[in-house]
């Protein structure tokens, strides 16, 4: 019985497991939102809320424990942890829990997975989704004019003479 073993072992060994875990939570600060399976969201999730509770004390230990966290000293690693205790931590300081949000997705088509997006709950929305949607409408409520920039364009025979 594997009673008050909690810890999902994604059919990796210890080491596999840990260094997947921190990859994920890199890429999660990094980018904002990652495509990964239900499974590996789910047992990233407490590891990205732990960052963001380091985040929010934002002192030096922290820090280095958020570092720590992460395995790696890469250029890659510092500037994840940079972004979480300038962006992400100050961004969540009223909130007391549930930094991260996991939506099911539906079955991956190669093999029947389960995927799922894991983000930040309070991530401000990207300018450029923004100004599509704003572009979107613009041209929905604008009648739609003949192609006139097409009838513009000089002939090619006008063009060799």
């Amino acid at each position: 019985m594997r009673h008050r073993k909690k810890t999902v072992k994604l059919g990796r060994t210890a080491e596999h497991r840990n260094a997947l875990l921190a990859n994920q939570a890199c890429s999660l600060i990094e980018h904002g939102r990652i495509k990964t399976t239900l499974a590996k969201a789910k047992a990233v999730r407490p590891l990205a809320e732990k960052m963001v509770t380091l985040a929010k004390r934002n002192t030096l230990h922290s820090r280095r424990r958020a570092l720590a966290l992460l395995r790696n000293n890469s250029p890659r690693t510092a500037k994840a942890v940079g972004k979480l205790f300038s962006e992400i931590g100050p961004r969540s300081l009223e909130r007391l829990g549930g930094y991260t949000r996991i939506t099911k997705l539906g079955p991956r088509l190669s093999d029947a997975a389960p995927m799922a997006f894991i983000e930040w709950v309070d991530a401000p929305l990207a300018a450029t989704a923004t100004t599509a949607t704003e572009e979107k409408s613009s041209e929905a409520k604008s009648p739609k004019s003949p192609k006139s920039p097409k009838s513009e364009k000089p002939a090619k025979s006008e063009k060799s003479e």
